[in-house]
């Protein structure tokens, strides 16, 4: 039995296995490393957070992006955006230095079995853990519009989708949303020969400013502090405190996990897309409908005029909903027992990332009613990882001990240990 499963391979799954292989302790990681990276962002996207704060976590601050750029002579600069290839390429290499070796099989079950857990993959016989760490990323929690949600196949898709927009060249693609998913999309649907349009909600859309130097007066960086979630003390206080945030009532918890660092452009984006992309504003979506292979938009404007959009394809860059519900691996009552925050569907967790069920841990997007919006973000990996491998060594309890039929942990380095 295996003393931690970390279901995920991404920045949290794989920050979490280098801290748990460092602490000694039995992981196992199953997963395909850095899936949604590499298989569900389109080419030619770049990283919108900076790359210091871009970091996945191992103990003593080793295996940074910064280190993995300097080897290949690529520039990991502030204010320089840095492709989504080289970020996923750094979370593979990260994967083979610092954690050891992840089985890329699909998890299709979690579920109680004595006092851990049964873990069932579609590849291989199930794996009994004592505890298991459940870091599976934003995919589950894909959010459509409920307009959409109708429509057939080949109508509409969700943003995450797409790693080659090749195929819309010369449709007309409406593209719902005014975040930096949805402004991307729009412009490399452009770049890539198509017709987009963007729908938006607000009558405006929302733009980062270029980052202030990090070397700056003191009184202005005072005034302005720099953090990974970015500048002004708004962010510093999600990127910095999270324990503190926990510590609020629990509305107040869910209303600053989906209201706090709303949606906004990455500065470096806004020529782009302004000279290629028109916009409607203030325009909300009510109906959806096919009609023949073209598919027919009702829209609203703010004065409650109405607006038909017809277009070959709409992509829906509307982000993703945190809700257990949607979590189909996790035993349905195992779920039910979970305690939740507030009335929300994510899950009640300890200053570890413990939920009510011992032995069951969250990483990441359902997290973030927990600790705030900084678990949205690659950033939250770094506070996430060492205290939840903290909370699994307290569930476990008693002492490490060197198996002797286990060598070093593969591309870690690590001995594979049991708590007994």
């Amino acid at each position: 039995m295996d003393d931690l499963v970390v279901v995920g391979a991404g920045p949290y799954g794989l920050s979490i296995a280098a801290h748990a292989a460092s602490a000694g302790l039995g992981v196992r990681v199953l997963g395909r490393p850095m899936a949604s990276w590499r298989d569900h962002m389109p080419e030619g996207m770049y990283l919108k957070s900076e790359p210091w704060s871009s970091n996945l976590s191992a103990p003593g601050g080793r295996h940074t992006l910064a280190a993995y750029c300097a080897g290949r002579g690529l520039a990991a600069d502030h204010g320089s955006p840095l492709p989504i290839d080289v970020f996923s390429s750094y979370g593979l290499w990260f994967a083979r230095h610092a954690v050891p070796e992840v089985e890329e099989v699909t998890v299709t079950e979690v579920s109680p079995q004595g006092e851990g857990f049964l873990v069932r993959t579609a590849e291989g016989p199930p794996l009994l853990a004592r505890t298991v760490a459940l870091a599976v990323g934003v995919m589950p929690f894909t959010h459509l519009p409920e307009p959409l949600r109708e429509l057939p196949p080949g109508h509409c898709s969700h943003s995450s989708g797409h790693r080659d927009l090749t195929r819309f060249a010369d449709r007309e693609v409406a593209v719902i949303g005014a975040g930096q998913a949805a402004l991307e999309t729009a412009a490399l649907l452009a770049e890539n020969g198509a017709r987009p349009c963007l729908v938006a909600r607000g009558s405006r859309l929302n733009w980062n400013t270029v980052p202030q130097p990090l070397e700056r007066p003191v009184l202005r960086a005072l005034r302005e502090p720099h953090s990974g979630l970015g500048t002004g003390w708004r962010s510093w206080v999600w990127s910095e405190l999270p324990w503190a945030v926990r510590r609020l009532p629990a509305p107040t918890r869910e209303r600053i996990a989906a209201t706090a660092l709303g949606p906004a452009g990455a500065w470096w984006l806004r020529d782009r897309f302004e000279r290629s992309v028109p916009v409607l504003l203030g325009h909300r979506l009510h109906r959806a409908a096919a009609v023949g292979e073209r598919t027919r938009l009702g829209l609203t404007t703010a004065a409650g005029e109405s607006v038909v959009l017809d277009v070959a394809h709409v992509v829906a860059a509307t982000g993703f909903t945190p809700h257990m519900g949607r979590l189909e691996l996790l035993d349905a009552r195992l779920r039910a027992a979970l305690t939740t925050v507030g009335g929300g569907g994510t899950p009640e967790l300890s200053a570890g990332f413990e939920s009510s069920w011992p032995g069951l841990f969250f990483a990441g997007l359902l997290t973030a009613p927990s600790f705030g919006p900084s678990m949205r973000f690659v950033h939250g990996a770094g506070f996430t990882a060492g205290r939840l491998v903290n909370g699994v060594r307290k569930r476990l309890g008693g002492a490490l001990r060197i198996r002797p039929d286990q060598g070093a942990a593969s591309g870690a380095g690590h001995p594979k240990t049991s708590l007994r």
